[in-house]
């Protein structure tokens, strides 16, 4: 008969229910420590952290493993953006100045993804007007599309006007990467500075 339930025989699925419940609650009272992250985790979804870029404020080669020990902010914007890489560098620096001493700890990375118009001199102007943690990166096409294929991201030129201006479509996305290099987080437009200064702070309160 249409919609009859047989009470009797659902004894045995309710107790295996509740049986299983019981395991999951003890599970999760296990886990009670496990850190809750207000913007993205991205934990083993992607590689380690490797590049080979010229730093704009150096003016030498640098490498992945020279910023280990530092939690890492990486960015791939460029300097004729009109508002989403200035507003984005500029709240990432607000964030990271809210850490008080642990924003020693920590280094934005701003990767141009014009390397034809971001020359390294003009590149290290820009990025030092939003703070000292800010650190921009440049290579060749070859070496950028490399290094954005290895975290998904994308970019694409506009056709350039007459006087040979054009625009960058880029992601908006930030990348976290714990003092080993490991990615842990990802940082969108939509997430709120309080979140961003959270997981922040859990970051630099892991050991390591």
């Amino acid at each position: 008969m249409a919609g009859y339930y047989n009470t009797e025989k659902s004894v045995p699925f309710k107790i295996g229910l509740f049986c299983m419940l019981a395991i999951l609650l003890l599970l999760t009272g296990c886990n009670g420590g496990d850190e809750q992250w207000h913007t993205k985790d991205i934990s083993g979804l992607l590689p380690p952290l490797v590049f080979t870029l010229t730093s704009a404020n150096r003016g030498t080669v640098v490498h992945a493993e020279d910023y280990r020990g530092k939690i890492l902010l990486m960015y791939f914007g460029y300097m004729h953006c009109p508002d989403v890489c200035p507003m984005t560098l500029s709240r990432l620096q607000n964030a990271v100045s809210q850490l008080g001493k642990g924003a020693e700890q920590m280094r934005i990375l701003f990767v141009s993804v014009d390397p034809q118009r971001d020359s390294l001199q003009e590149l290290a102007q820009y990025t030092q007007a939003f703070g000292r943690q800010v650190i921009g990166l440049r290579g060749s096409q070859e070496t950028l599309q490399e290094l954005t294929r290895r975290y998904r991201v994308t970019y694409g030129y506009d056709k350039p006007d007459a006087d040979g201006n054009y625009n960058v479509s880029h992601s908006s996305a930030v990348y976290t990467f714990d003092r080993q290099g490991r990615a842990r987080l990802l940082i969108r437009d939509k997430d709120p500075l309080s979140a961003i200064v959270h997981d922040l702070e859990q970051l630099l309160g892991e050991e390591g």
